[in-house]
């Protein structure tokens, strides 16, 4: 999890998605959400969302690579979801930071192979394959704090993946790991802002985007 804060906004605040430079503002108020799971929530959750990711995998990655992420503190998933695209056959490489904020990928080699990295997060041990693997990758599973309904995705504001995955040549589909909650009908973006095509949630399952942008507050998502 890159960073956190906390949230001194009254019950039931929540950010005017019209407001383009309310970024920080959608940002603590979805760390405060994710803080008030229960860890047995969280872990049925991360259940949920391994199946999926297996799902996803199968349907946009057959026999290909897939690029995913070590799940850290309270954020959406677990190391269950790396071992269960291993577990189905699917080769996974993970994130490694690297200078300029830029990130190199290396293969997943199960979970006692994990050194600690910044951040407080974990990475693979494993060798580095370099920036370009991505590319090469059937589908790539992305951390987020939320994604909206035009595929605009909200991270922690240090600019990994939109430099690891703006100047592609070939990019893979991008699915946005979230909570429920966390899939919602506008948030604020930016020209930089790399868009997801598709977000996996506990119970919504694989949901392709974009889909209807009107501001209903996320009911009747398509799935499956």
């Amino acid at each position: 999890m890159l960073g956190d804060c906390t949230n001194t906004d009254p019950p039931g605040f929540r950010p005017d998605p019209r407001n383009q430079h309310d970024k920080a503002a959608w940002r603590t108020f979805f760390v405060h959400e994710r803080a008030t799971l229960s860890r047995a929530a969280h872990a049925t959750e991360a259940e949920q969302l391994a199946v999926h990711a297996v799902a996803v995998a199968r349907a946009l990655a057959p026999g290909r690579v897939v690029a995913a992420y070590v799940p850290s503190g309270t954020e959406p998933g677990s190391v269950l979801m790396l071992e269960a695209l291993a577990a189905a056959g699917f080769p996974v490489i993970l994130p490694v930071m690297r200078p300029g904020r830029m990130l190199d990928w290396a293969p997943f080699g199960g979970a006692a192979r994990f050194r600690e990295a910044r951040y407080g997060l974990l990475e693979p041990e494993g060798p580095l394959l370099g920036p370009s693997a991505v590319q090469e990758c059937g589908v790539v599973l992305v951390p987020a704090l939320a994604v909206d309904r035009t595929g605009t995705r909200l991270g922690r504001g240090a600019g990994f993946y939109d430099r690891a995955l703006g100047p592609l040549d070939r990019r893979p589909p991008l699915v946005a790991v979230v909570r429920d909650s966390e899939l919602v009908a506008r948030l604020p973006a930016d020209a930089h802002d790399v868009r997801m095509d598709g977000a996996i949630t506990p119970e919504g399952g694989h949901i392709r985007l974009p889909v209807g942008v009107e501001d209903t507050g996320g009911a009747s998502l398509p799935r499956g």
